[in-house]
């Protein structure tokens, strides 16, 4: 049947009828066992027992091939939603399904507080093969990894996962050895109001107005000194500057935002403005990006987050962010930051409507500016929180990626990113501490900012608050077994007397 049907077929066997040979089946060429059961009987061979899942598990894994549980549809159809699903039926397909069409096998989500971590799992089976081991062996050679063996390390399940997160672990402490920074700092998000349609935010107050949780608003410059001073006084030595693309802003509002923050403190740290500001910025001042970067740097910008990336797919962005910067917009405003002198983070949203195939384009998109600029300082995981987001309340996306899938991002980018981005970030805001220390497991070595202010994932759902004050972080990580570090926004020492002792 394989042979005559071809490597796309699903050939099936119930393996109740064929009791030892369940290995040499897998070996003439099946790839499913079809419906197994643990609490009915086959009711067409009532004589013939389901095999134990954990023994159907390690007969699959002797022969070579892990045991994955999917839907009565298979991966394939799920990605063919539109075509082969009834539409009413797709928002229960995509709450139960993982990136790649196999069944959800956990029921955490990012920021839901509420939600139960996975269970461990038991023995862990199908060691990792020796295609996987090239693979793992060439990224940390630091060699540039083609889209197929990313998605080989994306697809690692069982032992293979814990082999996989071992080697981002070993390779972390390579490359940072025990410690694990942070930086104390404050979100100031001045305005909510946005007149683009990102169908994921749930943070905008214009034109997306489904289920509206908060009133717009838009922070005064005072307001927004105020709030830098605050931070100073509470021993912050960055403030974060994001908001909506408000229809009133042009230029000249993120420079009047750029003088106010330096006019509060001559001296704090200004991480602030996203690609898509400051493209907006530019275009409505009519002048070319590189040179309204340039005005923003003479008047005190320090460095930009490398936010609005999403997925660095335009088949992805067409869907969740169709009027925001396409990709090549993207990276151009990116690269025009790096040649103007300010550094930026690199950022990854996941978890939606997306596969493994456009996280690997993702991560190699950032390795190749990386490797043409050397301008990013970290690279940051931010996991798809669906809870409010208006794609999730209409039942297009799935809600947000699994434990394993938000773990093995972080794994699989320290491992291709290596040796360009030795900084990976694990977000606190949409993780939780008990998955942060999963992360620090699987080569994350940052924890970023305290935030004071936490706006953006609060109005999607988070649940995990608005700040993680320095001792808390420094318990977490002491708990990993690691040592905490304070670190400035470039991941330079701070100065002692500007240092919070946790």
């Amino acid at each position: 049947a394989r042979i005559i049907l071809g490597p796309e077929m699903s050939i099936q066997a119930p393996p109740n009828l064929s009791p030892g040979a369940l290995e040499r089946l897998v070996a003439a060429g099946i790839n499913d066992w079809g419906g197994v059961s643990p609490v009915t009987p086959d009711h067409v061979n009532p004589e013939a027992a389901w095999p134990h899942l954990e023994l159907l598990r390690d007969a699959t894994a002797r022969a070579g091939k892990q045991l994955v549980a999917r839907l009565p549809l298979y991966p394939r159809y799920v990605e063919g939603l539109r075509e082969w699903v009834d539409p009413g039926l797709h928002r229960l397909v995509l709450e139960r399904v993982d990136a790649t069409g196999f069944a959800r096998t956990d029921d955490w989500h990012p920021g839901d507080r509420e939600a139960p971590l996975p269970r461990p799992a038991g023995r862990a089976v199908c060691s990792a093969g020796t295609g996987l081991m090239r693979v793992i062996d060439k990224a940390r050679s630091g060699r540039r990894l083609e889209e197929g063996e990313i998605l080989l390390l994306f697809s690692s399940r069982g032992g293979d996962f814990e082999r996989v997160c071992q080697a981002a672990d070993e390779l972390r402490q390579e490359v940072n050895g025990d410690r694990v920074s942070y930086v104390v700092n404050r979100n100031i998000n001045y305005t909510n109001i946005c007149y683009f349609g990102c169908r994921f935010c749930a943070f905008s107050k214009g034109r997306v107005r489904e289920n509206l949780r908060e009133r717009g608003y838009l922070l005064s410059l005072e307001e927004i000194r105020r709030r830098v001073r605050e931070a100073r006084a509470r021993g912050a030595t960055e403030v974060c500057l994001q908001g909506g693309i408000h229809p009133d802003f042009t230029g000249e509002t993120y420079l009047q935002i750029t003088r106010a923050v330096r006019k509060a403190d001559p001296d704090i740290h200004i991480h602030a403005f996203s690609p898509l500001e400051v493209s907006h910025g530019a275009q409505t001042l009519g002048l070319p990006v590189g040179e309204f970067l340039g005005e923003l740097k003479r008047a005190g910008l320090g460095t930009l987050p490398g936010t609005a990336a999403e997925i660095l797919d335009d088949e992805i962005r067409s869907v969740i962010c169709p009027d925001k910067l396409d990709t090549r917009e993207w990276l151009q405003v990116v690269r025009a930051a790096h040649e103007a002198g300010l550094n930026t983070t690199a950022t990854i949203m996941f978890g939606h409507v997306e596969s493994p195939r456009h996280w690997a384009r993702h991560l190699l998109r950032v390795r190749d500016l990386q490797a043409e600029t050397g301008g990013f300082t970290e690279f940051v995981p931010l996991p798809y929180v669906h809870m409010q987001a208006p794609l999730s309340l209409k039942g297009l996306a799935r809600p947000g990626p699994t434990y394993r899938e938000t773990v093995l991002m972080h794994a699989v980018a320290r491992l291709v990113l290596h040796p360009l981005i030795v900084n990976i970030q694990a977000s606190w805001v949409k993780l939780g501490p008990e998955v942060l220390k999963s992360c620090l497991s699987a080569g994350v070595n940052d924890l970023g900012g305290t935030l004071m202010n936490e706006s953006i994932s609060r109005a999607a759902g988070a649940g995990f608050g608005q700040e993680l004050p320095p001792e808390q972080i420094c318990a977490i990580v002491r708990q990993a077994g690691r040592r905490p570090v304070q670190r400035n926004t470039l991941y330079g020492e701070v100065d002692g007397d500007r240092r919070n002792i946790a």
